[in-house]
């Protein structure tokens, strides 16, 4: 036990002390709250930036649609100067038919003659038929594009309905005008106008902080099993030692630094909680499950993280060992809107007992619902703990084997050799 407890000293220190760790440390926080920013930036740029004119050909095959269609789209233009979009009637086309109108737009829309072309069924006005939209898409810009020709589409017509049954324009507006509604959230005690993103994207977050958490850290035992055993200091260490003294020390040492690591991290995530008013989200229970369900990920992914760096004899070799690994293990940030909708889900349930997934599905489910099922929180954390020293087990069995094995990495029958013996 001293022979592990100065190992897991020695890495604490010697991971501590790297510039990249370091780096890792401090930049982290900064990163993610400069994506917080950007991202908050850009979104409000897509939505209430300016865009480039564009230009739409309109074809009323119903004869009764253009005039309210100039008049919805001036509007549209009158509200938004710095995004237009110009209205070009083609009912004066020199075609024969109907079809031969639409064929004709169409190709001016292939040409780059117009951003797109709005044919007007001829029943439309009458509350049957449809009408179609032609454009090229190119960008998500275009899909607001279709959304706003759209739109304007259904007001026009509505207006057209309405003043067909004789209604004054006045009223019409009174009609057709927005009731808006202004959401508040009670959540917390001091009311909240316009929060619920943020408290969306909570659980997103606890799961990818400790996704970060993990893997940021993990990442220090794969490389310093490499370093290690490319410069011969591991036969060194094991004349002193066995292979799973070594393997858990170096695990001990880096979940050490690790919780460390987010009890850093979480406290700044207090703080700007805090700071939006939205401190009430990081319960001391929702902190507390945090910690330990990183502990035990961090415990088991670490194990296989020390299996796939005695196995490999450089990084890039264990990249490839490990893209198996990852794929598992980002299901989590794949499923997390599905997941947070629905957390008592058959899915939801089912990878909260899965050990590869139970660790950030499990917080994910927490921070989602506060009040959900204690026994099955309890439950998966037994499951862990039960899986845990079983997979530390098999991976201590290739750490052993491929800790002093140079050369070309093992194939998947020498590693299952190796898991065999002894």
């Amino acid at each position: 036990m001293l022979k592990i407890w100065h190992v897991a000293k020695r890495e604490l220190r010697e991971t501590a002390k790297t510039k990249f760790f370091l780096f890792s440390f401090f930049f982290t926080p900064l990163l993610i709250f400069g994506i917080m920013a950007l991202t908050r930036f850009t979104t409000e740029k897509a939505v209430n930036g300016p865009r480039p004119p564009k230009t739409i050909a309109v074809v009323d095959l119903s004869g009764e649609l253009q005039a309210d269609l100039e008049r919805a789209f001036a509007e549209h233009n009158a509200l938004h100067p710095d995004r237009p979009i110009h209205v070009e009637a083609m009912n004066e086309l020199d075609v024969d038919s109907a079809d031969a109108a639409v064929e004709r737009v169409k190709a001016d829309v292939r040409a780059d003659r117009c951003d797109g072309a709005l044919v007007v069924g001829q029943t439309v006005t009458g509350g049957s038929g449809e009408s179609v939209f032609y454009l090229k898409t190119r960008s998500m810009g275009d899909v607001e594009f279709v959304n706003v020709v759209k739109s304007l589409h259904q007001d026009a017509v509505v207006n057209f309905r309405f003043r067909a049954h004789h209604l004054s324009a006045d009223l019409v507006e009174t009609l057709s005008r927005t009731a808006p509604v202004t959401p508040v959230d009670v959540t917390a005690e001091n009311e909240q106008r316009g929060a619920q993103m943020g408290r969306i994207f909570v659980p997103f977050f606890f799961v990818f902080l400790m996704f970060m958490g993990i893997f940021g850290t993990s990442q220090g035992m794969l490389t310093s099993v490499i370093e290690e055993k490319n410069s011969r200091v591991v036969e060194v260490l094991l004349s002193a030692m066995d292979p799973f003294q070594l393997m858990a020390g170096k695990i001990l040492g880096l979940a050490a630094l690790g919780f460390a690591v987010m009890c850093a991290w979480g406290s700044l995530a207090f703080v700007a909680a805090a700071y939006n008013q939205m401190g009430d989200l990081l319960t001391a229970s929702g902190v507390g499950y945090f910690l330990v369900y990183f502990v035990l990920g961090f415990l088991l992914f670490s194990s296989l993280f020390a299996a796939v760096g005695a196995m490999c004899n450089s990084v890039k070799e264990a990249q490839t060992m490990m893209m198996p690994l990852m794929i598992v293990v980002i299901v989590p940030l794949m499923l997390w809107p599905y997941i947070a909708n629905f957390p008592n889900g058959k899915v939801a349930v089912l990878l909260s007992f899965l050990p590869m997934t139970s660790p950030m599905i499990m917080i994910l489910r927490i921070a989602s619902v506060p009040e959900l099922s204690r026994f099955q929180i309890l439950a998966s954390i037994a499951v862990l703990v039960a899986s845990i020293p079983v997979l530390m087990w098999f991976a201590a069995k290739i750490f052993r084997t491929g800790i002093l094995m140079y050369g070309k990495p093992p194939s998947f029958g020498e590693i299952w050799r190796w898991m065999r013996i002894g």
